[in-house]
């Protein structure tokens, strides 16, 4: 169902609104370029600074264009239960594929407490629905054990699972089955996930360079890890500059450099320094992406 590439995207401002003009020709690049679906407003596309209008239709403009050629992966998540099932809804509505739904942040929920918070979200709509597992962000971490339950319920699909722990790969395909879909939430290792076991990756860097990231997980998928660890060298340098700041601000100025968005981002994030946009420049010439 959902496979290889799948950038975390960006949400272009301007003046500090929302540019949809700026959103849409980026959907329309990253089909061309190859990328098997799209993961909008997650934490990547700002969704902790967008108000609930905005959120909703960023989802809606990037469904539009779309237009069901590849999937789109709604961002849908919340540390509110009720917030969560209102995103989730509304994403069924205007024709999203599926929810991506992050572990509730800061409220520090139980295991039993995650799993209501999940089964509340899978009963209240007909989505199928990745789980977001990002320990170092929410300060939760979801047990195998618990996604294992989780998985039992027909909707709940799929994890992304940013721990940046391999191991977690046969943990989880041991709990959840072989058949339950394992997308990394973490550039930097995602050779190594789809060794374990993994099947994609919902990446920060394939902002930026889309079509490496798509011909990586291609690689990785057919087995060639000689391949893809070629891609791996070439694109290592770029999963680390990125997130020496905050990765979507890395992700928007090196968007910046190829001509396709401002490098915007909304308080408490700030532009990145002159140092890191070196780093950044040096890695995408490496990365053979601008000379």
């Amino acid at each position: 169902m959902f496979t290889g590439s799948l950038p975390a995207l960006v949400t272009p401002l301007k003046d500090g609104q929302v540019d949809f003009v700026a959103l849409k020709k980026l959907v329309e690049w990253h089909i061309a370029e190859g990328s098997d679906g799209l993961v909008p407003v997650g934490t990547t596309g700002e969704s902790p600074t967008l108000s609930h209008d905005e959120h909703e239709q960023v989802i809606e403009a990037v469904v539009e264009v779309v237009a069901g050629r590849i999937p789109v992966i709604a961002g849908a998540g919340s540390n509110n239960t009720v917030e969560t099932v209102r995103f989730l809804q509304h994403a069924e509505r205007v024709g999203a594929t599926a929810g991506l739904v992050v572990t509730p942040y800061y409220n520090k929920p139980t295991q039993r407490g995650l799993y209501a918070h999940f089964k509340a979200a899978h009963d209240a709509c007909n989505l199928p629905i990745v789980i977001y597992n990002i320990p170092g962000r929410s300060v939760v971490d979801m047990t195998p054990e618990t996604m294992g339950e989780l998985a039992k319920l027909p909707r709940i699909v799929a994890v992304k699972d940013a721990t940046g722990d391999i191991a977690r790969v046969s943990q989880q395909r041991a709990s959840c089955g072989a058949d339950f879909i394992q997308l990394s939430g973490e550039d930097a290792s995602a050779l190594g996930f789809n060794a374990h076991g993994g099947v994609g990756c919902i990446s920060v860097t394939a902002n930026v360079a889309p079509r490496l990231c798509a011909e990586f997980q291609a690689a990785t998928l057919a087995g060639d890890y000689a391949k893809a660890l070629e891609y791996q060298d070439k694109l290592m340098p770029l999963h680390e500059a990125i997130f020496v700041e905050p990765g979507l601000t890395g992700a928007k100025y090196g968007l910046s450099k190829l001509g396709l968005c401002s490098e915007d981002v909304r308080s408490p994030l700030t532009g990145l320094l002159d140092e890191t946009k070196a780093q950044i420049d040096a890695a995408m010439r490496h990365a053979g992406l601008i000379n």
